[in-house]
């Protein structure tokens, strides 16, 4: 009975494509970048609905409280200006709405075949986020620095040392408008990290196509 010496197993079975393997770095950055996306959405969505529930809030408070200058003793002077904090209402609405449709969109999987879809709409959207969030604090410093009229802020911290048994409670919109304009501050670094993150996500998708591998050949045996 006689043994046939088999060969040795040629390399090249056993070899992997250089590209291959530098797609599937470029998929493992990507998805770490995404992830790293989809979490500053979450936390610039949080803050947004703070900021919008707090500024809103106090623009109700004001309303329900408001009198003319007819009335003696009113609680707000008769120059007040609300644009800062409808500055905060309409930027932290957009923060919401954009970061919601980043969120939404990184979940669909129709845009997945889509990739210049995808890579749009995953840049814009945290774009928007971090112009509303630049152009509504750097709009409320803006105003609020006017010495010739009152904000919701300027006016409720002026008077947060007194007591009251009924509304505007001063002491405790002097707190909220503190809360919502510190959230909107934190809120650009964060928009703006977000869409430093999208933009390198997007630079690496377009690059990773350059890498993706060609298709293996069928086996033999199988043909």
């Amino acid at each position: 009975m006689s043994f046939e010496q088999k060969g040795p197993a040629s390399t090249s079975e056993f070899e992997v494509d250089p590209r291959e393997l530098a797609y599937r770095r470029q998929q493992s950055v990507i998805r770490y970048l995404n992830c790293v996306r989809v979490g500053l959405a979450g936390l610039a969505l949080l803050s947004g609905i703070t900021i919008l529930g707090t500024s809103a809030n106090a623009l109700m408070v004001y309303n329900d409280t408001h009198v003319s200058s007819d009335f003696h003793l009113a609680l707000w002077p008769d120059e007040f200006d609300l644009r800062p904090a409808v500055a905060l209402v309409v930027g932290s609405s957009i923060v919401i709405v954009a970061n919601l449709v980043t969120l939404v969109l990184s979940k669909a999987k129709v845009l997945q075949n889509q990739p210049l879809v995808h890579r749009a709409t995953a840049f814009l959207a945290p774009f928007a986020g971090f112009a509303a969030a630049l152009v509504g604090i750097a709009f409320f410093y803006a105003v609020n620095a006017s010495t010739t009229a009152d904000t919701l802020l300027s006016w409720s911290c002026q008077w947060s040392y007194t007591s009251m048994t009924v509304a505007p409670y001063f002491s405790t919109l002097c707190r909220q408008s503190e809360a919502g304009l510190y959230l909107s501050v934190i809120l650009v670094p964060v928009e703006f990290v977000a869409l430093m993150v999208a933009g390198a996500q997007m630079g690496l998708e377009r690059k990773a196509r350059a890498f993706i591998p060609p298709p293996k050949p069928s086996s033999p045996a199988l043909s």
